[in-house]
C-alpha cells in the first residue's frame, strides 16, 4: 500500500487533533505508512493538493456534499467519521473505518 495522506477536520481542529494522534499510533502498530493531520474545517482548501483522504467530524455532516463537490476531480475520498469512535477518540476504530472505506473502490 502506498503512503496515505489523510486530513481530519472538525470545527476547530482540537478534537480531530487528538483522534489523528491516536490513528497515527495505531497505524504505526500495524506497520502502515500514513501521514495524518488534523485541522479546522476552515483550512480544508489549503490541504486538498496534499491528501488522498478527507475524514470529516460527524457534527460537520452538512458539509459533505460541498466537500465532495470540491474534490470530485481530485481522486480524494471523503469519509464522514462515526460518532462511536469520534467521541471516544478511538484511533483503532477510526483506522478500521478509514481502511474499509478506502477498500470499497
Amino acid at each position: 500500500m502506498k503512503k496515505l495522506n489523510i486530513l481530519l477536520i472538525c470545527g476547530s481542529g482540537a478534537s480531530s487533533g487528538f483522534l489523528a494522534a491516536n490513528i497515527r499510533k495505531e497505524a504505526a502498530k500495524r506497520g502502515l505508512d500514513c501521514n495524518i493531520v488534523a485541522r479546522s474545517e476552515a483550512e480544508v482548501e489549503s490541504y486538498l493538493q496534499e491528501i488522498d483522504c478527507l475524514m470529516v467530524g460527524p457534527h460537520l455532516k452538512y458539509l459533505i456534499p460541498e466537500l465532495e463537490e470540491k474534490v470530485e476531480a481530485m481522486n480524494i475520498k471523503v469519509i464522514l467519521m462515526e460518532k462511536s469512535y469520534y467521541s471516544l477518540l478511538d484511533g483503532a476504530q477510526a483506522l478500521d473505518h478509514l481502511l474499509a472505506e478506502l477498500n470499497k473502490n
